[in-house]
């Protein structure tokens, strides 16, 4: 078979994984206030876990960054995200309480639903790529972003809607915006490639 109808079938799939972040809209209010806070804390633990446990280790490993002026560089790259995420956070604070129209949601959230999309381009981008390689790494990237997909969704819902969203309207978001980008790539991905 083509490459091409792996790509959309495994796209379509992650795309249905999204649904897992969902399990929250069928939890009853009181139960959701007392786990809310666990879900903050299990988003911003795999977030950290990821970047500082795997990804850079992976990076300085792969790239051979043992010298002192690329390792300075890499860490500067990842200062900067840090400072930019908090310098677009605080506009959006500011922003946001200029324009009274949501004031009991916090700027943080929709920092969440940009990287979320960016993420799920990522994804999209990955998995076409890998697919195109050949079938069994294309396989193996689909399990690896699938099963990395449904922490990262509980987590995101829960950050949502501790950020003010009420239940439907993250479920609104996250879905129809976010995790159809993934699947809105690989069909540009194809098309264009």
């Amino acid at each position: 078979m083509e490459p091409s109808f792996y790509i959309l079938i495994s796209t379509f799939l992650i795309s249905l994984i999204a649904f897992s972040g969902a399990v929250i809209l069928f939890l009853k209010e009181e139960l959701l206030n007392k786990i809310l806070l666990i879900l903050v804390s299990f988003a911003a633990g795999a977030l950290m876990g990821s970047a500082f446990l795997h990804l850079i280790p992976e990076a300085i490993e792969k790239m051979g960054l043992l010298e002192e002026e690329t390792l300075l560089i890499m860490f500067l790259f990842l200062l900067l995200g840090f400072c930019t995420f908090f310098i677009l956070e605080n506009f959006l604070q500011w922003h946001h309480h200029h324009a009274k129209e949501h004031p009991e949601i916090k700027s943080f959230s929709y920092l969440i639903l940009i990287s979320d999309a960016i993420h799920n381009f990522i994804d999209g981008v990955i998995i076409a790529a890998s697919f195109i390689i050949s079938f069994s790494i294309g396989l193996a990237t689909f399990l690896a972003v699938a099963f990395h997909e449904i922490p990262r969704q509980l987590g995101n819902f829960g950050l949502l809607i501790y950020s003010g969203f009420k239940k439907v309207k993250s479920f609104i978001f996250k879905f129809f915006i976010l995790a159809c980008s993934c699947f809105r790539r690989h069909c540009r991905f194809f098309y264009l490639g």
